[in-house]
């Protein structure tokens, strides 16, 4: 085999180690445990995916959310296609550097000699031998990138669970609020119609009313709401037009009867996380980058070159060498810009292993707060609240207490029912931000507001 067929082996053995996107999926598939969509691989599809109506024509589940949203989401799809550019530089790595080709030609005086040639090709060899360095630097660039985009997966399957979540309390509380509403309006008319004849006081009617408007007003934040969190939920799966008139299958789940929680938590998030993972790629880059300049700095750019000169009718071959002493630059600014850099995301790294030690403890005592609140209202604040109002309606069937008191103690159990679904929701956001903690992503915790109806107008009045 001549040279010239080594160099081109040589190339093609390089060039073949370089990854494609099918592989860098499989790659963020494996730190995730995460499908993820696999029309990415081809050509950008400017239209809405099939499987998305498919998957709207039944009511949508809470992990149904997040695989569409996975499926769907545009800014996802940038994030895996943003690998290229990683990728693109890893490949540009591999490649050896050209070789120079320099052509003289040359006339005599004399017409009937021939035309002289002379040929150069110079080839870098220094640039050469240190082409397995710059490859190295760049393969820990891009796995730093797929942790990163793993990352962005993880934060935008919580996203889109958490936003499922709150648009589903948001539903329940609702419906909850509309039959206060609706108790609040029989209240008001009760009032009414006992003032007209006789039996109670202006001040009691004026009260009704107050409450009843007060609860309009909750029922109009509550459909804002509404509106906000179903509008939160199109965005993470990516949805527009038809796709806003999604349903969504039952209602918040219960809390489980306990969470096993690890006892080494901190030191399970660090072992886990894509930040940290990330950020050790790119130290290793940049450490690499940093030996590559002290070798490139010391070590003289040798070059090789062959050459041919056509003297007469007969050709002269011959070769040489050339090299650049490293006697004035030797790259000592950008060893140092290097080290800089190496230093400060060393210190990144350090501050963030702090942060995701502190985001572990307060993942945890979330998640225990809220399942003690959800808990308590469950478990005894909303049956609590029954036994009231079961009692107050034993009252007034002996016409003990009059009908506003009645109505005052359905409107503290509605009241608690609102508390109790805004408490669900609050629990199992926790949860879905320990998970993904867990799997490797810090995420800020976006629970939502609670409702609450007017307060008891406090009025007495006749049976």
């Amino acid at each position: 085999m001549g040279a010239e067929l080594r160099l081109v082996a040589l190339v093609g053995l390089l060039t073949g180690c370089v990854p494609s996107l099918r592989s860098d999926l499989s790659r963020i598939e494996q730190l995730t445990a995460q499908r993820l969509p696999r029309e990415v691989l081809g050509e950008v599809d400017l239209g809405e995916p099939a499987d998305v109506s498919r998957a709207l024509r039944e009511p949508l589940t809470v992990d149904g959310a997040v695989r569409l949203a996975l499926a769907n989401n545009r800014e996802l799809r940038a994030s895996l296609r943003d690998l290229g550019v990683e990728r693109g530089l890893l490949a540009q790595a591999h490649l050896l550097p050209n070789p120079e080709v320099e052509i003289d030609l040359r006339r005599q005086e004399d017409a009937g000699q021939p035309l002289q040639v002379e040929l150069y090709v110079e080839y870098p060899i220094t640039h050469a031998l240190l082409t397995p360095m710059r490859v190295e630097a760049a393969g820990h660039d891009l796995e730093a990138a797929r942790h990163r985009a793993a990352g962005r997966v993880l934060q935008l399957a919580y996203e889109a669970r958490a936003a499922y979540l709150a648009a589903q309390a948001a539903e329940q509380s609702l419906a909850v609020a509309q039959r206060s509403l609706e108790a609040l309006a029989a209240a008001r008319d009760a009032a009414q119609m006992l003032y007209e004849a006789g039996n109670t006081a202006a001040l009691d009617v004026a009260t009704q009313v107050a409450a009843y408007e007060e609860a309009r007003a909750v029922v109009a934040q509550i459909e804002l709401e509404r509106a906000s969190t179903r509008e939160r939920l199109a965005r993470a799966l990516g949805l527009h037009g038809a796709g806003l008139e999604l349903t969504m299958a039952g209602t918040l789940p219960d809390v489980p009867p306990g969470d096993e929680l690890p006892e080494t938590l901190e030191r399970e998030a660090l072992t886990a996380s894509l930040e940290l993972a990330e950020t050790r790629s790119r130290l290793a880059a940049l450490a690499q980058r940093v030996g590559l300049s002290r070798t490139e700095g010391w070590l003289p750019e040798i070059s090789v070159d062959v050459h041919a000169e056509q003297d007469g009718e007969t050709w002269e071959y011959g070769g040489g060498a050339s090299l650049s002493i490293p006697l004035f630059d030797r790259r000592e600014g950008e060893t140092a810009a290097f080290q800089a850099r190496f230093d400060a995301l060393t210190e990144r790294y350090l501050g963030a292993a702090v942060d995701v030690r502190s985001a572990a403890r307060e993942a945890r005592n979330r998640l225990t707060s809220a399942r003690l609140r959800a808990t308590h209202y469950a478990d005894v604040i909303v049956p609590a609240r029954g036994v009231v109002l079961e009692q107050t309606l034993l009252q007034y069937d002996a016409m003990q207490v009059g009908v506003f008191e009645l109505l005052a103690a359905l409107r503290a159990q509605l009241s608690a029912e609102l508390e109790g679904i805004a408490a669900r929701r609050d629990y199992w956001t926790a949860r879905a931000a320990l998970d993904a903690l867990l799997r490797g992503q810090r995420v800020s915790f976006t629970g939502g507001t609670s409702a609450t109806l007017a307060s008891d107008p406090g009025t007495e009045g006749g049976h």
